[in-house]
C-alpha cells in the first residue's frame, strides 16, 4: 500500500503517516447491535482535494464559494432538470445526439454507443439499463424485454452484477417505442445510470426470513426515497404520464423533512437539486452472512441486524467502497466500504438521506476522477465524515456507535460462495 495518492491538481505529499484507512473486520452476527469503531489501521497517504460544493447546495452560513466546475456540471445546470437539449435532439433526423445531450440521457438509463470496429461513418445506438430494486421483475416486465430485445435490440437481454437488464442496440428513432413500453410494463429505467443514486440491491434469493425480507423492503424503500421527483423521465417518454406506484408514507415523510435544512426549498427536485450528485451512488442491502450483493464495494452497505429471535432491530452502516480507477493514474483507487455506525430500523432512511447529503454538498465537482464519495472519505477520514454527517441527522454520536465489536466467523469462505461478479 506505498502508492502515493493525491489530488489531481494538489501537489502530494509522501510523508504524510497519521491518515487511517480502516481495514475491514467482519459483519456481527445476526443477534448484535452494533459494531467496533475502532478496527485495526494501517497508513496511506492522504489526498488533500479542495472542497467543491454543489452549485445549488441549500444555503448555509458557512457554504464555500465555487471555484471550478466540470463540463458536465455546467450542463446539468442549465439543463431544466435533464431535459434541455435531450428534448430537442431526440427530435432531429440525425442517428445521434449531441454532447450535451449524450450526458443527460445516462440519467433516463440510457448510453449512447457506436460500433468501434467499423471504419469511416460511425453506427450509433443506445444501450437502455433498467432499474429493478433487490432484483424483483414482473412476469410481464420481463416479458416486454424479451420482446423488446427482438424487435428493436440486438436479440440478446443482458443481465448485470447490479440486479438489472441491459438491453443494446437500440436505434435513436425507436427509443420512445422502447422506453415508453418498460415504463407501461411497470418498469423504469430512470436512474439506472448518471450522477445520482443506482439500482439498489439486495438478496434476490426468494428466502422467507424475516431478516431477508426486511432487507428487500428496505432496498425498496431506499430506492424510492432517492428516486428523481421533478418529473422529467416521464415528460421525455409518456408525454406527462405518471405511471406509477404510491408511495410508503415513510418514504414520503422522510423525503420532505427538511428539519436540519438538507432539502432545496420549493424545488421540483428536493434532494438533488438542479445538480444531483457529483458521480453515480450506489447502494445495497444484506443480511449477516450473505455478501451476494458485494456489499463493501458500495458508496453505502447496509447490513440488517436481528435480535435473538430474528426480528430486525436496525442496521449496520457501511460507506465509501467503490472499485473503479483510471487506468495508469496512481492517484485514483478501488476501496472497500468502512464502518460508520448503527442506527435503530425506524431511522435508516434519515441516515441514507443525511450520507447522501453529505456527499451532494461536499464532493468534488471539478473534477470527475475524484468525485465518488469513496475519495471524499479518504480525504477527510471516517471521523469527520461521520461529525459533518450527523449536522443532517436527528441521531446523536452515541445513537451511531453502539458498544459492541463486530467479528465475522468465515469471511471468506462466504466471499468465495456469494460474490458472481464484480461491481
Amino acid at each position: 500500500m506505498a502508492t502515493a495518492y493525491g489530488a489531481a491538481a494538489t501537489t502530494v505529499i509522501p510523508n504524510d503517516p497519521k491518515i487511517r484507512v480502516h481495514s475491514f473486520i467482519g459483519f456481527k452476527p445476526s443477534h448484535s447491535l452494533a459494531f467496533n469503531r475502532n478496527p485495526h489501521v494501517f497508513l496511506v497517504p492522504k489526498l488533500t482535494p479542495s472542497v467543491i460544493r454543489a452549485v445549488s447546495t441549500p444555503v448555509k452560513p458557512d457554504t464555500a464559494a465555487e471555484t471550478k466546475r466540470s463540463k458536465v456540471e455546467i450542463i446539468k445546470e442549465g439543463s431544466n432538470y435533464i431535459r434541455y437539449p435531450l428534448n430537442e435532439e431526440l427530435l432531429t433526423d440525425a442517428p445521434n445526439i449531441n454532447e450535451a445531450a449524450t450526458q443527460l440521457i445516462k440519467f433516463h438509463g440510457s448510453y449512447q454507443q457506436y460500433n468501434r470496429d467499423e471504419r469511416g461513418a460511425k453506427s450509433y445506438s443506445f444501450m437502455l439499463r433498467t432499474k429493478n430494486p433487490c432484483g424483483k421483475v414482473t412476469n410481464k416486465l420481463y416479458l416486454t424485454m424479451d420482446d423488446l430485445a427482438d424487435q428493436f435490440g440486438i436479440g440478446t437481454l443482458r443481465l448485470t452484477t447490479r440486479q438489472t437488464f441491459q438491453l443494446h442496440g437500440v436505434l435513436k428513432k425507436d427509443l420512445k417505442t422502447v422506453m415508453s413500453s418498460i415504463i407501461r410494463s411497470m418498469g423504469s429505467t430512470l436512474g439506472a445510470c448518471g450522477d445520482l443514486n443506482r439500482n439498489v440491491l439486495a438478496p434476490a434469493a426468494p428466502i422467507a426470513r424475516k431478516d431477508y425480507l426486511f432487507a428487500q423492503e428496505t432496498a425498496e424503500n431506499i430506492a424510492a426515497l432517492l428516486t428523481p421527483q421533478s418529473g422529467f423521465y416521464y415528460d421525455m417518454w409518456v408525454d406527462g404520464e405518471r405511471i406509477m406506484t404510491a408511495e410508503p408514507p415513510e418514504v414520503v415523510k422522510a423525503r420532505n423533512d427538511n428539519t436540519h435544512g438538507t432539502n432545496f426549498p420549493d424545488s421540483p427536485e428536493p434532494i438533488y437539486g438542479t445538480q444531483f450528485l457529483p458521480r453515480k451512488f450506489k447502494i445495497a442491502v444484506t443480511v449477516p452472512g450473505d455478501n451476494s450483493v458485494d456489499i463493501l464495494t458500495n458508496d453505502i452497505g447496509v447490513v440488517v441486524v436481528t435480535d435473538e429471535n430474528g426480528e430486525p432491530q436496525g442496521f449496520n452502516i457501511y460507506v465509501g467502497g467503490g472499485m473503479g480507477r483510471t487506468h495508469r493514474l496512481e492517484t485514483t483507487f478501488p476501496r472497500l466500504g468502512e464502518p460508520l455506525g448503527y442506527v435503530p430500523k425506524e431511522d435508516i432512511l434519515y441516515a441514507i438521506k443525511a450520507i447522501v447529503v453529505t456527499q451532494r454538498d461536499n464532493g468534488r465537482r471539478d473534477d470527475r476522477k475524484y468525485s465518488r464519495m469513496k475519495y471524499l472519505i479518504n480525504s477527510w477520514g471516517i471521523e469527520k465524515f461521520r461529525s459533518v454527517m450527523e449536522r443532517n441527522l436527528s441521531l446523536s454520536v452515541s445513537c451511531l456507535s453502539g458498544n459492541l465489536r463486530v467479528t465475522w466467523d468465515g469471511m471468506n469462505r462466504e466471499m468465495v460462495v456469494y460474490i458472481v461478479g464484480s461491481m
